[in-house]
């Protein structure tokens, strides 16, 4: 398809890729699919994250210093170009106000002078520098009054490297003549109840509005329809919460269950089994998260529900994130229900192959009580005999359709989802709408609170001399790093490299490991199980050990570049040490002086409460940093904020809910534009886990 395609209407569809607009080369087409742009209608649906509002411009002794904002002023003298050494070309002029005088220069870019005129006003857009009386900027954007007039918001776009705002601002108003190219999902009659402007309106108003009211009225059109989506998708893979259970269940006493066990529960564990064991016996399948903080004992609970379904004659299924943590549950759960003559069988992706074989043999001729497993557990040619219950740990690490497909595993099984990052309420209405919830919100006994310390780089040594005492007196200690290998820029501690120059080098006497996600699956195990046995008395690693492993003689975390991370994220971290008797430290170590990430670090220092965290963490954050990179199951958000957008985010929960009441499948034909955003939402979100 030649690039000249974008002047007739006919011949552009929504798939069209974005490399056939006119001025897009191949290049170009691999920058925008960086940002996810693929298509025409990505494109038109990448919206701007902010406005340049020329209709405001600042005099130049006003405009804010090192700040992107936007001047008017007169040229006064125009130089001439030089060559600089090294090849490239300097072009300057000076403009002015009545007060101050504005020195502007463009490199490699001899047309920007040229076309400006003498003795006229212009609106500069750039970072102005300098003091008051005489300023600079370089490589300003240039308006004229007449452009202004016609369009008085320069939108700013999310860009990528070599793909700048202006770019893309350039490709947009290309297409926004073919706005009506994108499908409208809303019925004509909800646009009407909730005064909303068309799907093409609103595009064309987001990305050139006439006025802050048009930029207002675009956004609020395409949040709704945003979160309307989201809300569809969320409540049709959760639409099992009223069907009749496939497991019915008597009701049991769970007192035979804690008499065998060799500690007393405590009783927010009582009365969170009491809770899923009601549920059990009802006849509707179960649906409820159980909620507690790093340590609280959420195992034990989930021990419980899955000893009172095997009791009652079913199999038992629990998904963990990791082969690391799914052997750890495995060998945990074996201990407390081997005595009551159960059968637990392991079932992860890195099992031979005849090793595999056995075992889902086991699992379909009933020989397995409880399956304990990876994403292994969802794939094909896993069948059950009689799933009862399906139990998920860390959910927010599994997307809201793979919680689906366990549960096609079985006709409607009972379903408890464990999530050890507590969710503020607000999230969790949205996550979990219908799930029932339980909450540990008291720490078994032995449990010591970890103290919190914020550093720079620069107390390494002292830090390291610590480490070696603590290790000297029989510890173990956790170094953790961002990322797995050098970055470019430099900026972060790459794991393979701390490894080696630092931790090696400052503990040469003890026994370091390393640990990453790059590692085969039996690499990660052999090292875990080292740390695990005391062979090792370090462990350096990425957040990979995040996620539950349980070793009760580590007594220290080190958390290198702890800015890169989001509170909840360094909660989780500070939970892996604290598990013995001996006294816990968790270090933060940081140069970033920035006030606002210091803020956040001190406040990790003063509290042990993870809900008092998270809440602060999706303050400060946002939802899509909630829960670490993208790690939270559900699609990412173009342009709505679940925080500020929460009058709209019930209109839209309480329209989604009356839709599938009436039509719980998306079928009827109104609908169908809507279930086909949900599908693509979805399937999008699908991908990131």
């Amino acid at each position: 398809m030649p690039a000249q395609t974008t002047e007739t209407h006919t011949t552009l569809t929504p798939d069209t890729p974005v490399r056939y607009l006119k001025g897009v080369g191949p290049k170009t087409a691999e920058r925008f699919e960086k940002l996810g742009i693929v298509t025409l209608a990505d494109l038109l649906c990448h919206y701007p994250r902010r406005y340049m509002d020329f209709s405001k411009p600042y005099s130049l002794a006003e405009a804010p210093c090192d700040t992107e904002c936007v001047v008017r002023a007169e040229v006064f003298a125009k130089p001439g170009g030089r060559i600089l050494p090294g090849g490239r070309r300097m072009e300057r002029i000076t403009a002015g106000d009545d007060v101050s005088s504005l020195e502007i220069t463009w490199f490699n870019n001899p047309y920007a002078a040229q076309k400006l005129q003498l003795g006229q006003e212009y609106y500069f857009q750039g970072i102005v520098t300098g003091g008051m009386l005489r300023r600079q900027m370089v490589n300003p954007q240039v308006r004229t009054e007449a452009q202004i007039a016609a369009a008085p918001f320069e939108a700013v776009y999310p860009q990528t490297d070599g793909l700048s705002s202006s770019v893309i601002a350039r490709c947009v108003r290309q297409l926004l003549p073919h706005a009506e190219l994108l499908p409208d999902p809303l019925p004509p009659e909800m646009r009407q109840k909730y005064r909303l402007l068309s799907k093409a309106d609103a595009v064309r108003a987001i990305h050139c509005p006439e006025s802050e009211e048009a930029a207002f009225a675009a956004r609020r059109r395409l949040i709704y329809e945003e979160l309307l989506v989201l809300q569809l998708g969320i409540g049709r893979m959760k639409n099992r919460g009223s069907a009749a259970t496939g497991a019915p269940m008597q009701l049991l006493d769970p007192q035979p269950f804690w008499d065998a066990l060799p500690f007393a529960p405590t009783g927010a564990q009582r009365r969170a089994v009491s809770e899923i064991l009601a549920d059990m016996a009802g006849e509707t399948s179960m649906n409820r998260l159980l909620q507690g903080d790093v340590g609280s004992g959420k195992t034990l609970v989930a021990a419980a529900a899955i000893w009172a379904c095997i009791r009652a004659g079913y199999q038992a299924a629990l998904l963990a994130p990791t082969e690391i943590l799914a052997a750890q549950h495995a060998e945990g759960l074996n201990r407390m229900l081997a005595p009551f003559g159960m059968r637990v069988a392991l079932l992860t992706g890195g099992m031979k192959a005849a090793a595999r074989r056995t075992t889902l043999a086991a699992i379909r001729n009933d020989e397995a009580d409880l399956v304990v497993g990876t994403h292994a557990i969802l794939s094909e040619g896993v069948e059950f005999a009689r799933l009862g219950l399906a139990v998920i740990d860390e959910q927010h690490r599994f997307g809201v359709r793979q919680r689906g497909m366990l549960a096609e595993k079985a006709a409607n099984p009972h379903l408890l989802v464990m999530s050890a990052t507590p969710i503020p309420r607000t999230l969790g209405l949205l996550i979990y709408g219908d799930l029932d919830i339980s909450i540990l919100d008291e720490l078994p006994p032995g449990r010591t609170p970890v103290k919190t310390r914020c550093i720079t780089g620069k107390k390494r040594r002292d830090l390291y001399h610590f480490l070696d005492q603590e290790i000297g007196r029989g510890r173990q200690v956790y170094l953790v790093c961002p990322a797995i290998e050098d970055t470019p820029d430099g900026g972060l501690n790459a794991v393979k490299s701390y490894y080696e120059d630092i931790a090696k080098a400052l503990l040469p006497e003890r026994r370091v490991g390393l640990m990453h996600g790059k590692l085969k699956p039996k690499e990660k195990a052999a090292v875990m199980e080292d740390f695990k046995a005391g062979r090792l008395d370090a462990l350096v690693s990425t957040t990979v050990i995040e996620v539950g492993v349980d070793v009760p003689n580590a007594s220290v975390m080190v958390i290198e570049n702890a800015e890169r991370y989001g509170l909840s994220a360094l909660h989780q971290l500070r939970g892996r040490v604290g598990r013995g008797a001996a006294e816990s430290w968790c270090f933060l170590v940081s140069d970033n002086t920035s006030e606002q990430v210091q803020k956040r670090l001190k406040f990790l220092c003063s509290t042990a409460d993870g809900f008092a965290v998270a809440q602060y963490d999706l303050e400060t954050r946002g939802p899509g940093d909630f829960f670490g990179s993208r790690q939270h199951g559900l699609p990412t958000l173009q342009i709505a904020d679940l925080m500020n957008d929460t009058r709209t985010l019930h209109a839209a929960q309480a329209e989604a809910v009356a839709m599938l009441a009436d039509d719980p499948l998306l079928t009827a034909p109104d609908h169908a534009l809507l279930a086909a955003q949900v599908e693509q939402m979805f399937e999008k979100a699908g991908a990131m886990n």
